[in-house]
C-alpha cells in the first residue's frame, strides 16, 4: 500500500494537485491520502497519527505545490515533527529503513525556467527532501514534477488538465513499480 502526504495550503482552489490525487484514488482505492493542511489547519501536527501511518506503508509519495521554490510551510513543520528522534533517527530511530519516498510536485512556471542555463534546477530544491529521507534511512526515489499548471504560465486550461492528466498517469505507473 503507498501513502500520499498532500500538503496544499489551497486544497479547494487547487486543479492540478486536486485532479492527481482525484485520478489516482480512482486507480488505486487502498492509497491513504493525507491531506496535511485538512488534518491540521492550525498546524498542530499529530505526531503519533502521522508516524502511525508512515509506519503502515511501505511507500511514502509526497504530492505538493513548489511554493517559493520549496515546499509548503505546513509540510516542512510535518518534517520537523514527525521525523523525530529515536523515531526517524537516533539510535532507535530505524522505524523509516527501506520504505520508498517519492516526490510528486506541481510547479506553476513553464519546465523551461528550471534549465541549467537559467540556474534553477528542481534537483537542487529537492537536495533537503532527498538528505533527510537518507538521513532516515529511506530510500529517496527521487521526483516527478508537471509544469506550468498556473494560469500565468499562459497555458490555455485544456492544454493544463491534458498535462495533469498524464502527470496522474506516470505517477501511477511510478507507483506501481515501486509498491
Amino acid at each position: 500500500m503507498a501513502l500520499m502526504i498532500l500538503a496544499h495550503p489551497d486544497f479547494d482552489h487547487s486543479i492540478a494537485n486536486k485532479a492527481i490525487s482525484a485520478e489516482l484514488v480512482l486507480k488505486m482505492p487502498d492509497l491513504e491520502i493525507r491531506n496535511i493542511h485538512h488534518l491540521y489547519p492550525g498546524y498542530q501536527i499529530d505526531i503519533s497519527a502521522e508516524q502511525a501511518a508512515l509506519l503502515r506503508h511501505k511507500l511514502i509519495i509526497l504530492q505538493y505545490p513548489m511554493y517559493w521554490f520549496n515546499m509548503p510551510a505546513i509540510l516542512k513543520i510535518w518534517f520537523d515533527q514527525v521525523f523525530s528522534y529515536q523515531f526517524a533517527y537516533g539510535s532507535k530511530g530505524n522505524k523509516l529503513k527501506n520504505k520508498k519516498i517519492l516526490v510528486s510536485m506541481t510547479v506553476g512556471q513553464q519546465e523551461e525556467n528550471f534549465k541549467l542555463e537559467n540556474h534553477f534546477l528542481i534537483h537542487d530544491f529537492l537536495q533537503t527532501v532527498k538528505k533527510s529521507a537518507e538521513y532516515a534511512q529511506m530510500d529517496y526515489l527521487g521526483y516527478i514534477a508537471l509544469y506550468g499548471v498556473s494560469p500565468v504560465a499562459g497555458i490555455a486550461k485544456e492544454e493544463r488538465i491534458a498535462k495533469t492528466k498524464q502527470h496522474s498517469l506516470k505517477l501511477f505507473n511510478l507507483i506501481q513499480q515501486y509498491r
